[in-house]
């Protein structure tokens, strides 16, 4: 910074640069390496490479699972979600206007990217207390842990390093995350109680495509500290009618 707060010379053109290192990566897709970024840009290897570190330290990209490339992170998405928010077909606002009408408790609807998720559908009569911190701390949430659990290796997408401690009941270690996705992915369901804020729960159903891919996630929310593990039967019913509505 110079002395008066404002920018420097020099600071202008790093902006420029990584700035242009981000549009790199959304032309070319999820996969580009940084060595076709620095081609593409005709930047020094190094210079690209330290604009990329950069850029996913800030969430803006991502480090793909099989460690091949990069992809657009979790705050441009929220950035393109704020200038297009996504539109849920009305058939799949039907069939969740349906579930909330049958437990009591709050229903909501999440959409996944490859690296990211995003609340498009909250239950307005049982609001979630931050749907951004949903997005952000996914290892504190069970749609968070649906995401984790389909990573090849999911310290690539979340570093452990960035596994806070949000309340005491917080899975905050590597060791007990793994533990946590080895039970995702043996259930097929996902569960937190008192990790993102004290005296919640929730748990959270899959929605896939038909070939498998991982497309959203019904969430079922609850006040009173315990999983609502009597609404997964119909969470998994609405995720399967979700399905071919979502796909």
């Amino acid at each position: 910074m110079s002395p008066d707060g404002g920018l420097s010379g020099r600071q202008p053109k790093a902006v420029q640069s990584a700035l242009a290192v981000l549009e790199a990566v959304a032309t070319a897709g999820a996969g580009v390496t940084a060595r076709e970024v620095a081609e593409s840009l005709e930047l020094p290897p190094a210079t690209a490479y330290r604009l990329l570190n950069l850029l996913v330290g800030e969430e803006y990209l991502v480090r793909l699972p099989d460690l091949r490339g990069f992809a657009l992170g979790r705050k441009v998405a929220g950035l393109a979600g704020a200038i297009a928010p996504v539109r849920v077909p009305s058939a799949a606002r039907t069939v969740l206007a349906g579930l909330r009408g049958r437990v009591r408790a709050g229903v909501h609807l999440v959409l996944y990217t490859a690296t990211s998720l995003r609340v498009v559908d909250e239950d307005p009569d049982m609001p979630l207390a931050s749907a951004s911190l949903v997005e952000r701390h996914l290892h504190a949430t069970a749609a968070g842990r649906l995401l984790l659990a389909e990573q090849p290796e999911w310290r690539e997408l979340l570093p452990p390093s960035r596994l806070t401690r949000l309340t005491p009941s917080t899975v905050a270690t590597a060791d007990r995350l793994d533990a946590c996705l080895d039970e995702v992915r043996a259930r097929g369901w996902s569960q937190q109680a008192g990790e993102l804020h004290p005296g919640t729960a929730c748990l959270a159903v899959a929605v896939r495509s038909a070939t498998g891919e991982l497309v959203a996630g019904v969430v079922v929310t609850s006040a009173r500290g315990a999983v609502p593990v009597e609404q997964l039967e119909p969470a998994r019913e609405c995720a399967a009618e979700l399905a071919p509505l979502l796909s």
